[in-house]
């Protein structure tokens, strides 16, 4: 499989400078500040010998397009694995100013988009959004590998982990992160985006490219809280540990038994809880 280059830094950048009126206690200041960006990206496939199809666009921030298209088409079921991606590619449109929001990724074989039943529209903070039903995003799959167990003080350590490595969160103040970790706590790639499940696209994507999925011996960290999609995601991706710094919903939760899944929720400190899957938690 290749890929066309996937800038670092293309037209459309990570941040956006803004200028502001600060306002505190001691009066007011103008000053200079960084924003996250947010663009809409629309993801096309192309099987062989067949048109360009629109699949969904979600608002990102620009930056890891390509693996944000291939972890999208892989964790909404469109694509079983990085196999089915023959290159991914930023399409030239009639607007110039769109030429980095539109990006396809050209198959091996023929798929079905229509069976998918999706929108063209998600947002950033929900990519449930704009699905036709609950039956419609359940992506079949099998349940998680067994997977390791992990000490309580890994699990503690991994928001601080997390957010010391979000570069962009530091200038901007306003991603979210995803962070997949080994069972000892190292970090083994990061990824950020205005959407939470944006991000997890992100990292699974980039794994997907390497050839790296299943990711059964990982720990998926997260920031903010834990929806249905994102359990979702992450079982495709096959992770069998899904944290959390703030509180799962209860579909994500029932979604997580179902796949065989340990979901933890509020890791703050020194406390965490397991929703499920507390076989793969070490207690003494």
């Amino acid at each position: 499989m290749s890929s066309a280059p996937d800038p670092a830094t293309p037209v459309r950048t990570a941040t956006a400078p803004v200028r502001l009126l600060a306002v505190t206690g001691e009066g007011t200041s103008r000053r200079r500040d960084q924003l996250a960006g947010e663009e809409p990206m629309e993801i096309r496939v192309a099987a062989p010998g067949a048109e360009q199809q629109p699949v969904a666009v979600t608002m990102r921030t620009p930056g890891s397009d390509f693996e944000l298209a291939v972890g999208f088409l892989i964790t909404e079921g469109v694509l079983d694995s990085a196999a089915d991606v023959r290159s991914v590619r930023y399409c030239d449109v009639p607007r110039p100013e769109q030429q980095y929001n539109v990006v396809t990724v050209d198959v091996t074989r023929p798929v079905d988009i229509g069976s998918a039943e999706r929108s063209f529209y998600t947002t950033s903070s929900c990519g449930v959004c704009g699905k036709a039903s609950l039956d419609a995003i359940e992506v079949r799959c099998a349940p998680v590998a067994d997977g390791p167990v992990v000490a309580p003080d890994v699990i503690r350590g991994l928001p601080d982990a997390l957010r010391d490595a979000q570069r962009l969160f530091e200038r901007t103040g306003g991603l979210h992160a995803a962070g997949l970790f080994t069972s000892n706590g190292e970090l083994v790639v990061l990824r950020e985006d205005v959407g939470r499940h944006n991000a997890v696209d992100k990292l699974v994507g980039e794994r997907a490219l390497a050839g790296a999925l299943p990711l059964a011996g990982h720990i998926l960290m997260v920031s903010g809280r834990v929806s249905f999609e994102i359990v979702q995601k992450a079982a495709v991706a096959g992770i069998p540990v899904l944290c959390a710094v703030s509180a799962p919903s209860s579909l994500a939760v029932d979604a997580g038994r179902r796949f065989g899944m340990t979901v933890i929720g509020f890791v703050r400190g020194d406390r965490f809880n397991v929703y499920s899957g507390t076989q793969r938690i070490h207690t003494v």
